[in-house]
């Protein structure tokens, strides 16, 4: 029987905590043996939206918990926490698959000196890791209890949208003036910061592969991630602006935000799984499928998702994703409104 906070047909957006508001699961049933085909289209419908979410900078988590307020899984309370965040394993096979060759210190085809290349690159990923880690791992359920406030979503996604314009013109203007001092350029043929578009804007990023990317940056982008903890902040939207604010190309600041996620992910999603069988919880055979379905198309709609990136920032600047944060964030502060 379905817990007596939750009203009928769908998710509500407010729980009866003093005047807080969160996303509590409305339409949790008792567990099916199986799962039909309206639950199966649910679980890809998921799928698709973490797929394509989580290595945007749009913030799959904001994402997957608005779409809960439409689209709702007959499954258990625990497992739906747990689902939030163990689907993204599929997304993070992606990057597996597709920066393998990049990421496999033991290939034959690299040289002695590629292969220490590559495990200096692990370090790098596993030392930035260690901030999200020490301040993730004990505020973890605090930051679920008390952060998951559609507001704070919504003003996540407005503020940092926000920052990916500033930042984006910011590096134009830079782009601007080297050119401009470069060629020697009079006054009035100055190059305005809408007239550097694309590519041209790294001219002025200090670094541009990720050999040139050292400790100290890898740090800060590992501090820039802890970010994301707040929902509608997104951990590739926080570690994309730190890349870009401490001297990274968009491609680099995206390939090393790719990598960031792999022990992220894996360490993440182990703790929510731990957090889930200590609880004395098992999985119905209807709630394997969902995961195993929603996983499975995640990890198909992220191969799509990273090439599409990894070709769109090589021509275009982050702007895009900035103003289609805020429209959205717009949209769920009035949403809320309307129903508060």
């Amino acid at each position: 029987m379905a817990d007596s906070r939750f009203s009928r047909g769908g998710w509500s957006p407010v729980a009866a905590v003093g005047a807080r508001w969160y996303f509590t699961p409305l339409r949790i049933g008792e567990r099916s043996a199986a799962l039909d085909i309206i639950e199966l289209m649910k679980a890809v419908l998921y799928g698709i939206v973490e797929g394509i979410t989580e290595w945007l900078p749009i913030s799959s988590t904001g994402h997957m918990l608005l779409l809960s307020q439409f689209v709702t899984l007959e499954v258990s309370r625990d497992f739906w926490d747990m689902f939030l965040v163990v689907i993204q394993l599929g997304a993070i096979l992606a990057v597996c698959v597709l920066f393998f060759g990049t990421l496999n210190p033991f290939s034959a085809k690299k040289d002695p000196d590629e292969r220490r290349a590559t495990w200096l690159l692990w370090a790098k990923v596993v030392v930035a890791c260690l901030p999200a880690a020490v301040v993730g791992i004990p505020l973890d359920d605090w930051m679920e209890e008390h952060l998951g406030s559609p507001f704070v979503i919504a003003a996540a996604l407005i503020v940092y949208g926000i920052a990916f314009i500033l930042i984006e013109n910011a590096r134009a203007r830079r782009a601007g003036q080297t050119q401009d001092v470069a060629t020697a350029r009079p006054r009035h043929m100055a190059q305005t910061p809408a007239a550097v578009q694309g590519t041209d804007a790294d001219a002025s990023a200090r670094i541009t592969t990720l050999e040139e990317l050292s400790w100290p940056v890898a740090i800060g982008i590992g501090i820039f991630q802890v970010l994301s903890m707040v929902p509608g902040t997104s951990r590739s939207g926080s570690t994309i602006i730190g890349g870009l604010l401490l001297g990274c190309s968009r491609a680099v600041a995206a390939e090393f935000t790719f990598f960031l996620a792999i022990p992220v992910m894996f360490g993440a999603s182990a703790l929510r799984l731990v957090k889930f069988f200590l609880k004395g919880n098992m999985f119905a055979p209807a709630e394997w499928q969902a995961l195993g379905v929603g996983s499975v198309v995640a990890f198909v709609v992220s191969l799509l998702s990273i090439r599409f990136l990894m070709g769109f920032v090589r021509r275009h600047d982050f702007k895009p994703f900035g103003w289609y944060r805020i429209a959205l964030g717009v949209a769920v502060i009035a949403y809320f409104a309307v129903l508060a």
